[in-house]
């Protein structure tokens, strides 16, 4: 079987070379020999090396999308006789030829990541909260403790294959008698069986189960954002380490508040007169607490007002963006005489009257500058 590349660095296939080249360097932080001097490490650390060799090289990572290992014999042709792999692969395809067998696949596999959904209020992102989740993952079989045998005894070298993993075949081909070599049907390219199979994992030293566990979302979080919470994720092959959980984050539209990175924003309407006049209005902000906004007299349609502090905390950072307010005025479709008398005694002695509007600056930077230069293009 073809080697996993992209779950090596845990990456998708859809990974772009920047995404590649960051999770290498992830990864060898935690296991190159400089740092972790384990046997194991040194073993991660060359996988993962290789792996970000073959994703980088556009033929290589080709081979790997269509199900081939280029690190392999044949990798290109998906496994049998290829000749993807050089001259030494094609002797060791059509002759049998042993120095470039590979080694059995570790039983002890480390587990993927998984990702998990949940929706938040925008009231919850502002203050933080604890969510409770289901995560429906592979976890370590309780009956064998990922060991795969019922006894927990250490698995015993395959007899098919000789603890190679994989096995020879003659064949026969327009070339004549062909020896190829594939995966061992026994240990499934182990090298080593587990005689008494755990009866509850099969062997696999691991089952689904659901789990229950707390997400801290932490006050200012976004939606689309992604909460790692280590080792919560599936169990490898063998009761290998587990992966990363990822919590993504969703936050639901809010009634009132629209929300800009960390400002809010919410609109007012304002009547006309209250607009000229200027008045007081208040809002339930997210902190459960009432915040004034002062319009002043003179406000014209479409102004905004500031209050800055007023929006979403910074997430793990001091201070809070603005609330702005934009204003819509309006105007009475219906009047009592009274009020068309007010207005009119109001317009009377106002020294403003209504006109057509011409620009002194043909070319400005008013509405209709922009869209008669628009039009002249």
């Amino acid at each position: 079987m073809a080697r996993d590349y992209y779950g090596i660095l845990g990456v998708d296939q859809e990974a772009t070379e920047q995404e590649i080249k960051k999770a290498y360097r992830k990864l060898a932080r935690k296991y190159h020999p400089d740092v972790n001097p384990s046997e194991e490490a040194a073993e991660k650390f060359a996988e993962i090396a290789a792996a970000q060799e073959v994703l980088l090289d556009p033929q290589k990572r080709a081979i790997v999308d269509r199900g081939g290992d280029p690190m392999e014999a044949g990798g290109g042709m998906g496994g049998g006789a290829g000749f993807g792999g050089g001259l030494g692969d094609i002797f060791e395809a059509f002759f049998g030829g042993g120095g470039g067998a590979r080694q059995p696949r570790s039983r002890v596999q480390p587990g993927n990541d998984a990702l998990l959904r949940t929706s938040i209020t925008l009231d919850e992102a502002f203050a933080g909260v604890k969510k409770d989740v289901t995560v429906d993952t592979a976890v370590l079989c309780e009956k064998c403790h990922g060991t795969g045998s019922k006894t927990e005894s250490k698995p015993v070298t395959c007899g098919t294959c000789g603890g190679a993993g994989q096995v020879q075949e003659m064949q026969q081909s327009f070339l004549g008698n062909v020896m190829t070599t594939r995966e061992c049907p026994t240990c499934h390219g182990y090298g080593e069986v587990i005689q008494d199979p755990c009866t509850q994992c099969a062997g696999d030293g691991r089952v689904r189960a659901t789990r229950d566990l707390v997400v801290n979302i932490p006050a200012g979080i976004n939606s689309g954002m992604r909460i790692r919470m280590a080792s919560q994720g599936e169990v490898g092959h063998g009761g290998g380490p587990a992966g990363d959980l990822y919590v993504e984050v969703q936050v639901e539209p809010h009634p009132v508040f629209v929300r800009e990175n960390n400002d809010l924003h919410l609109r007012l309407t304002v009547p006309m007169y209250d607009a000229a006049l200027g008045t007081q209005l208040s809002v339930d902000n997210l902190a459960g607490e009432r915040t004034t906004i002062d319009v002043p007299g003179g406000t014209q349609p479409g102004d905004t007002i500031h209050l800055p502090g007023e929006g979403m905390p910074r997430l793990r950072a001091e201070g809070a963006g603005d609330m702005i307010a934009h204003v819509q005025v309006t105007v009475p479709t219906a009047l009592s005489n009274d009020e068309r008398a007010t207005l009119e005694d109001l317009r009377d002695g106002c020294p403003d009257n209504a006109e057509v509007h011409v620009e002194s600056n043909a070319h400005g930077d008013g509405f209709f500058s922009r869209m008669r230069d628009k039009f002249r293009r």
